[in-house]
Parts: structure tokens; sequence; C-alpha cells
């Protein structure tokens, strides 16, 4: 294949992976105003936005606040998962353990709402080695087989997730999803 086919085809693969880049209407911060009378209707479909993303943990409609649960981050082959905005966050997804959990606060106004997304990323540390390691199903023939029936489970109960902040790019989706939602 000659040199310009190559070049050709990566620019190619660079325009489709990259699409059509748009200014985002939601401001930054992870917030957006949303007008609306109705509290039912507005807590409602914040929590159908947010379930469209994670399983819900904890719902309070008195302090207007809705938790989720942690959720492992969707691979390149799961498409139909939407934690996971992007080729980048996909990517990394696929080949380390990420897991998120977001915060979701729906504040009364004046005349509407403030709703805000907060989305936290962790890393899993893999660096010791696991319990079920094939090693230590080997058996010494010199000594005889000697059971211990407990397991010390200590360093399996402890989770190690490396915080690695907040996930802005979901925290936008999130806010647009419901920006479009709330303005039906």
């Amino acid at each position: 294949m000659s040199c310009r086919k190559c070049l050709f085809l990566a620019l190619m693969l660079q325009a489709s992976l990259t699409g059509c880049a748009t200014m985002s209407s939601v401001p930054a911060g992870g917030q957006v105003f949303v007008r609306g009378q109705n509290d039912e209707m507005v807590w409602e479909k914040t929590v159908d936005v947010v379930h469209d993303y994670f399983y819900i943990e904890r719902e309070n409609h008195f302090d207007n606040v809705i938790e989720t649960q942690y959720k492992v981050g969707a691979g390149l082959l799961e498409p139909w998962q939407h934690d996971s905005v992007g080729f980048e966050n996909r990517l990394e997804s696929t080949l380390q353990s990420i897991r998120r959990k977001a915060f979701v606060h729906v504040t009364p106004t004046g005349d509407g709402y403030l709703i805000s997304v907060q989305v936290y990323r962790e890393r899993e540390d893999v660096a010791s080695q696991s319990q079920m390691s094939p090693g230590g199903a080997t058996f010494r023939q010199y000594i005889p087989l000697q059971r211990e029936l407990e397991i010390d489970s200590t360093d399996i109960a402890r989770g190690r997730w490396i915080p690695l902040g907040r996930d802005p790019e979901l925290e936008q989706e999130m806010l647009e999803s419901l920006q479009v939602r709330l303005s039906r």
C-alpha cells in the first residue's frame, strides 16, 4: 500500500472517530437551570434520566438528592451502556477497571430548579497478587496435606480504588439529557 493511501486511511479514521464536534448548549460547571413549576414532574424526569445511566441507590425527595450505586465503566464492546462517554473513556474502561458514582441535587429556586450532577470516577488498584492465583493450587508431595478451612479475607474485604476525580464528559451528557427531557 502506498504512503498516500495510508495517510488517506489514517485521516478518514480520525475523522470518523471525532465526528461532528460542536459546543455544548449546557454551561460548564455540572449544573443547569430548568424552568418548571411542577415539582413532581421535574423530580420524576430527573430520576428517569439518572436511571438511564446508573442504578439508583438512594433517592430522597425531601433532601433533593439522588445517589447512585457504583457502576463499572462500559468498554468498547458495550455500546448499549451510556456511562462511558467518548472513545478515550471507553478504551480506558476496556483496559482498566473504572467505576463511577453519581450524585444529583435538585434545588428549587424562584421560577425553576437548579439541577447539579456530580460524577466521580475511581480506578481499581490491582497491585497485589490475587487470592485465586494458580500458584496457590499446587501441592508439595513431601508434606502431608494440611487443610485450613478459615480463609484470611482481610485483603479481599478492603476495596482498593484510586479516586480519579470528576467525570465532566458524563456530567455534561447527563445535563444535556435532562434539558432535552424537561423541555418536552
